[in-house]
């Protein structure tokens, strides 16, 4: 019979929570990755796959959250996968050097700490509070980036990444990395343009919790010299596009089940491919295959007629708002019904706390201002302050979230103009 354990993953116990799942997942249990407010999950044992292996939740790259059921085997494909790039880059993943900020309850998190149990390479936790202050990043690393000069590797997500760019010893602490992943959402093209002419070794990739990471990468040589896709499928995958743009793979690391509505449920079709429910673009180009990541089906809207992308409507107001340098911190596209359109967009915003009274209303004009020349159906409707906005530690939007915050606000809106009426 399977053997199920809930593990709890609390940063400030970091060692203990690492040495906890690799007792459990040598005696052949399923290990359950949560956070400290986590819930355990209805299954029983009995209907759990052999293992070893873990369960983690994915923020739902296709059809809504779940639970990903990942054996341990697959960790390890996914290991060797990223060792063999790291060969191609020139980097022993023997002799690196792995620093980690990311959450063990995630797939971003758990990988780089599987990868050194792996590859025989040492591995350290960051801790959030540390990533948060540049300058004592720089202190705590200094003689350790002297002495692995060359063989440090990091992943990290744009919300990281940004806070670095932001602050002179942050730039400098990056460039000590040899490899510096960056996946979870896309990279916005002002932190790419920042960190490129910093000479920052960047190589943004693309993966999931259903494929055990990462599945695509670009190399840091590419990056440098311009590049701005999410780069060549790993040895072990293969990409297609099917008839709606849809990106679907195809890697023997698939997780083989996922848990959805009390239920597990395959994850490939009969032919071995999963859709992932993200809209791509496949581009070849001297017999190498690059990857160019168009956005969320799942987020995609139809709006007039047309179709509609949020996070590249998001990336492209980010960059128009760093150039007119206004003092906005985070921003969310989201959806509304509207009776004549279909579907409309508006904005959720995070501005720096710092602004005056009355600085909001012209800051709400300048925004407007920014976006008139686009297509009327990329057009915000309306601005909405939201100043707890942010992603989640992983980096991603919790779309449903923060569409639920929506929806309490507009509801808040029309009992206020009842009340008048």
């Amino acid at each position: 019979m399977q053997e199920l354990i809930v593990l709890k993953c609390d940063p400030t116990k970091i060692e203990d929570c690492t040495q906890k799942l690799s007792d459990a997942i040598g005696r052949g249990a399923w290990v359950q990755l949560l956070p400290k407010s986590g819930k355990r999950i209805s299954l029983r044992p009995a209907l759990l796959p052999k293992g070893p292996g873990v369960i983690i939740t994915s923020g739902g790259t296709c059809g809504g959250p779940h639970e990903c059921l990942q054996p341990c085997s697959n960790l390890e494909q996914s290991a060797f996968a990223t060792g063999q790039w790291l060969k191609a880059q020139g980097v022993d993943p023997k002799k690196c050097l792995i620093l980690n900020p990311l959450p063990l309850h995630h797939v971003s998190g758990l990988m780089p700490w599987w990868r050194s149990r792996s590859w025989g390479s040492n591995h350290i936790w960051v801790m959030p509070s540390l990533m948060r202050n540049p300058d004592a990043l720089n202190e705590v690393f200094k003689s350790l980036f002297e002495k692995a000069i060359g063989r440090i590797v990091i992943s990290l997500v744009p919300t990281q990444l940004q806070r670095l760019l932001t602050h002179p010893a942050g730039v400098h602490w990056l460039k000590s990395f040899e490899v510096v992943w960056i996946g979870g959402s896309s990279l916005p093209k002002e932190l790419a343009l920042i960190a490129r002419n910093e000479g920052i070794r960047l190589a943004p990739c693309y993966g999931s919790t259903e494929t055990a990471a990462m599945v695509t990468a670009l190399s840091p040589q590419d990056f440098l010299a311009g590049r701005v896709d999410c780069g060549n499928p790993l040895d072990d995958v293969d990409l297609s596009i099917d008839q709606n743009r849809t990106l679907k793979i195809k890697t023997p690391r698939l997780a083989p089940v996922q848990l959805k509505d009390g239920r597990l449920r395959p994850l490939q079709e009969r032919d071995g491919w999963w859709h992932s429910g993200d809209a791509a673009k496949l581009i070849r180009r001297d017999n190498l295959l690059y990857l160019d990541i168009v956005g969320r089906i799942d987020t995609a809207i139809n709006s007039g007629g047309e179709t509609v992308f949020p996070e590249q409507l998001e990336a492209r107001l980010i960059e128009a708002i760093k150039i007119a340098e206004l003092p906005i911190q985070a921003l969310i596209f989201l959806p509304i019904e509207n009776a004549e359109w279909g579907q409309r967009l508006v904005v959720l915003l995070r501005w720096e706390k710092k602004l005056e009274r009355n600085q909001p209303p012209e800051l709400i004009l300048t925004l407007q201002n920014l976006v008139k020349e686009w297509l009327p159906a990329e057009r915000p409707v309306a601005w909405y302050h939201c100043q707890e906005l942010a992603t989640n530690e992983a980096g991603k939007w919790e779309r449903q979230k923060w569409i639920a915050w929506l929806n309490d606000q507009q509801k808040a809106e029309k009992s206020i103009q009842t009340k008048r009426l």
